[in-house]
């Protein structure tokens, strides 16, 4: 894309009204979006720009006593290239993506002039009225540099004003320039040096070098890097002490975010289970006291339980992105990553999905250009989440019984089998479908700072809610729709439940001994109930798809209802065998589950079968949440069809050739 100059209509010169828009423009890592928050507080939401899945944040903040519009436009280093935060950006100042702005603020990094100078360059060009905002200069004066503001407005021919957003320091005569240059206040005393129309690049940059050696002067203006920076650098983009230095960031991340996660975690669910109990102590057994408590409440709970993971996992990244560690940590793995078509900045995307897949979805946004956004997003699901972690005990105990050793090293296997599937499914969509290699990566590495902790409370806020409003609703709804299937139709109880609940009431027997009697009553009902249900009936009808792989109807059961999520496939085979619905994996389950018949008496999880069952839940997509996350971050439903389609495919088929490669070697 070239910029071109455009002929806007003249800017409104008015009092400050609820009609004025003030949009801010920068590069990645200016702080633009600290300011954003400094202006607007909390008084601020994320939404969509029009058609696309880019995001904008809109605010509003008091201006000459009028409650004024602020848009956060996204971060972009110029305006020519074709990525889609540069065309958002260029629609807005052309007026083709939105209503034009009154006022531009661009926000510059006072440590980093040249480069940010030639965005103010071809910003001038459209010619909207302009305030710039020297960003950062705290950090400037500290590695020596002296700026003179004054000389730097009277060449660009714009209000220049020294901020420190983090701090606030300097907003309120930004506000005051803000103003002024709305209500057509007193403009510079010289016009300004401007750039020729639809100058290049190079004439930008030596036009911005010639305004910073006016304006600037110290160690960093005459082209000399900070020694103590430049040591950090060396260690953080280092091929070997890079690599081990964001490994251990990432397990220090990781390891905090499980730890401070755990507490409110605990404290949702037993939130919802106390009110599970406090629905059923006032509402009659029946089909509503079930839906409320096990469809709805439930329901919830299984949305809601995600959002201190998320919430938490947003604030560490806005954290580390603020501080400018995590723009070397991608240049680091790029190296990598890119051979698979992957950008270096999908590796925390990744690595977050091995906690949990929506989180790593949600956090793709850091990643600038669409297709490598996209690759990231199909294959992150192949990562194992922790859901993962009961299926993978359960059939690696089945597997291994009595050896722990080989039972580790197949729960590591699992791990690497899933990132093995995606990086190779990363190659095979770079070469289809997105066709095409990763964007090389071109970065500028920002500056060292300290993060804002108001900008990470509100990343994490937003995120939360967004998580909420948009997931949340359909991930309800499916834990609605999977307690019908699997509660309907109501099975009258067969005679050897009835016989033990008659036992059970005889007069004479002992409290323990009915209890254990009702007991053992329930959990036969429970699995009548389940063979019974549209999902019990569902799995005989698709048996015969899953016949190749060794799984007969009840497997099959299993399978289906993990779709829901991954962990309910333990608490179905604990209650087809008769234990109960618990989830956890205990040795009594594992007996229990391995002594599994099929109809005609043989063992449902045999070598082979068990095998097979592991890899198909290392790469099967079973997980609708994700699917739901898949759609609503890539803007369109096929994509979630596609990631559903390719690895249930690729599951299908690997599961298969292990099931029948070990019968073919005498393994049954």
């Amino acid at each position: 894309m070239t910029a071109v100059p455009v002929s806007a209509p003249p800017a409104r010169r008015a009092a400050v009204g609820a009609g004025t828009r003030i949009a801010l423009l920068g590069n990645p890592n200016t702080g633009k979006t600290t300011l954003f928050n400094a202006l607007c507080s909390a008084r601020a939401k994320t939404s969509n720009f029009p058609g696309t899945t880019t995001e904008m944040r809109t605010g509003h903040c008091e201006l000459a006593g009028q409650r004024v519009q602020v848009i956060d436009l996204p971060g972009v280093y110029d305006l020519r290239h074709a990525s889609p935060e540069t065309r958002i950006t260029h629609g807005v100042f052309t007026g083709a993506r939105a209503e034009l702005p009154d006022v531009v603020v661009v926000i510059v990094d006072a440590c980093n002039l040249t480069r940010n100078l030639v965005l103010v360059g071809e910003l001038l060009s459209y010619g909207r009225p302009t305030v710039v905002a020297l960003n950062m200069v705290d950090l400037a004066r500290r590695r020596g540099l002296s700026l003179n503001v004054g000389a730097m407005s009277k060449r660009l021919g714009i209000p220049v004003v020294e901020t420190v957003a983090r701090t606030g320091e300097g907003l309120e005569a930004l506000r005051a320039a803000i103003t002024g240059a709305l209500t057509g206040g007193e403009p510079p005393a010289h016009p300004g040096d401007l750039p020729p129309a639809g100058a290049t690049t190079e004439t930008l940059t030596v036009w911005a070098d010639s305004i910073v050696a006016e304006s600037a002067s110290g160690p960093v203006a005459g082209g000399h890097v900070d020694s103590f920076t430049e040591r950090l650098d060396r260690a953080f983009t280092h091929p070997v002490l890079g690599v081990l230095s964001f490994a251990a960031v990432m397990a220090l991340l990781f390891w905090t975010l499980f730890t401070l996660a755990t507490l409110p975690m605990d404290l949702i669910e037993a939130t919802f289970a106390g009110l599970g109990s406090l629905v059923r102590g006032y509402v009659s057994p029946g089909p509503l006291r079930d839906l409320v408590t096990d469809g709805i409440v439930g329901g919830i709970a299984g949305s809601v339980v995600f959002l201190p993971q998320i919430c938490l996992l947003f604030f560490f990244i806005s954290l580390l992105e603020d501080t400018g560690y995590l723009a070397r940590a991608a240049f680091v793995m790029d190296r990598l990553l890119y051979r698979f078509g992957l950008p270096g900045h999908a590796f925390v995307p990744l690595l977050t999905s091995h906690a949990c897949a929506l989180p790593g979805i949600m956090s793709t946004r850091l990643i600038p250009d669409r297709r490598d956004r996209l690759a990231t997003i199909l294959v992150a699901p192949f990562m194992s989440c922790s859901a993962r972690l009961p299926v993978y005990v359960l059939l690696t105990s089945l597997i291994f019984a009595g050896r722990p050793a080989l039972a580790a090293l197949a729960f590591v296997g699992c791990y690497l089998l899933g990132a093995t599937a995606a990086m190779f499914s990363a190659v095979l969509f770079g070469r289809t479908i997105l066709k095409g290699r990763a964007r090389p990566m071109v970065l500028e590495l920002p500056t060292y700072k300290l993060p804002s902790f108001t900008n990470a409370l509100i990343t994490a806020k937003d995120q939360g809610l967004r998580f909420l409003s948009t997931a949340g609703t359909v991930i309800i709804a499916i834990c609605i729709v999977m307690w019908w299937l699997s509660a309907y139709p109501k099975v009258q109880p067969t005679p050897e439940v009835m016989t033990l609940r008659t036992q059970a009431a005889t007069a004479g027997v002992s409290p323990a001994s009915a209890q254990v009697l009702e007991a053992r009553a329930d959990r036969l009902q429970q699995r009548a109930e389940q063979q019974g249900s549209f999902s019990g009936q569902l799995g005989r009808i698709v048996e015969p798809v899953f016949r190749p792989l060794g799984f007969d109807s009840q497997l099959t059961v299993g399978v289906l209802t993990s779709f829901l999520a991954r962990e309910v496939f333990v608490s179905t085979m604990s209650v087809l065998v008769g234990g109960g619905g618990s989830s956890d994996v205990d040795e009594g389950v594992v007996a229990r589950i391995r002594t599994m018949t099929r109809s005609d008496g043989t063992l449902v999880f045999t070598p082979a079968t068990s095998a097979a069952a592991l890899v198909f839940f290392v790469l099967a997509m079973q997980c609708l949440p994700t699917l739901t996350v898949t759609r609503r971050e890539t803007g369109h439903i096929k994509y979630a069809f596609l990631q559903f389609g390719y690895m249930s495919t690729v599951a299908y088929v690997a599961a298969l050739l292990v099931h029948q490669g070990l019968l073919a070697v005498g393994v049954s």
